[in-house]
């Protein structure tokens, strides 16, 4: 029989309908604030951003958009990051990753306070997270788990395999699938025997970012696969997993669209309210 299709693009509208009416009826004044850095004109990160501010415009979010031609320096970003961080207005600050060539990626992210880091991706919410605590999370780990957990099945003890090390999926997935009681095994370019590693998973991660990567005959019978790739092909979007053939053998599995993309914008929201005090 067929794997069960994991909706993300159902799961995360009723998680935004959810935030939306948390803020309905509250002034301007009063709603959490998001600022949004984007610095350059990168296709895909303009994609990205206007899906954002289209989040927040539906669920009641105040926007603060920043867009920085390509040539802007160093301290410019870390002057912009600097007003952010004291605005009252500001709950979350989010900089649009990759960043133009020149720029230190990690001081930029370290610029940003822990408490309005909404993205999670300062070493210190990243520390709180591995050592167990409570912290504002990477959004689109934290989609992850919110998908695991639709399918209704117990984690706990369960062999799960992360296909793809990235300090932005791979790496904070594995610490919150480890939080959950997981036997958790990270792979990545060098590891050998590869297949036979990914097929003992009872949860499949993939999130290496190469098309088809995770082929369907590496996907143990019964096993929960979570694509997290987008990568286009031929003029069609397709995930890491090798759709089809792995449809055949999961129990659970997400598309590519329609899966782990609209989680991370839903999660994005709710950080912004979770630092907000919402």
């Amino acid at each position: 029989m067929p794997a069960s299709i994991i909706d993300g693009k159902k799961i995360a509208a009723d998680l935004r309908k959810d935030m939306k009416a948390r803020l309905s009826g509250r002034s301007e004044g009063d709603r959490p604030g998001l600022a949004v850095v984007l610095v350059g004109d990168d296709p895909a990160s303009a994609v990205y951003v206007n899906q954002k501010e289209k989040a927040c415009r539906e669920i009641g979010v105040n926007s603060f958009m920043h867009r920085l031609p390509g040539d802007t320096g160093r301290g410019e970003l870390l002057a912009l990051i600097g007003r952010l961080n004291a605005s009252r207005e500001v709950h979350g600050i989010l900089v649009q990753l990759p960043l133009p060539e020149g720029i230190d990626t990690k001081e930029v992210i370290s610029a940003i306070l822990p408490q309005k880091d909404v993205d999670g991706f300062h070493p210190y919410n990243i520390g709180r997270l591995w050592s167990g605590e409570s912290t504002v999370a990477p959004c689109t780990p934290m989609g992850i788990m919110a998908l695991l957990d639709s399918t209704g099945i117990e984690m706990k003890g369960l062999e799960t395999v992360v296909v793809g090390r990235s300090n932005i999926v791979g790496k904070p997935a594995a610490a919150m699938l480890l939080s959950r009681h997981c036997t958790v095994t990270m792979c990545h370019s060098r590891t050998k025997d590869l297949p036979d590693v990914v097929r003992r998973g009872d949860i499949v991660v993939a999130a290496v970012g190469i098309p088809n990567f995770v082929t369907g005959e590496m996907i143990k019978p019964g096993a929960v696969v979570i694509d997290v790739g987008i990568n286009r092909v031929d003029g069609a979007l397709v995930g890491d997993v090798e759709f089809e053939p792995a449809l055949q053998r999961a129990s659970f599995i997400t598309p590519v669209p329609g899966g782990v993309g609209p989680m991370t914008i839903a999660m994005l929201m709710q950080n912004t309210l979770q630092l907000a005090g919402v």
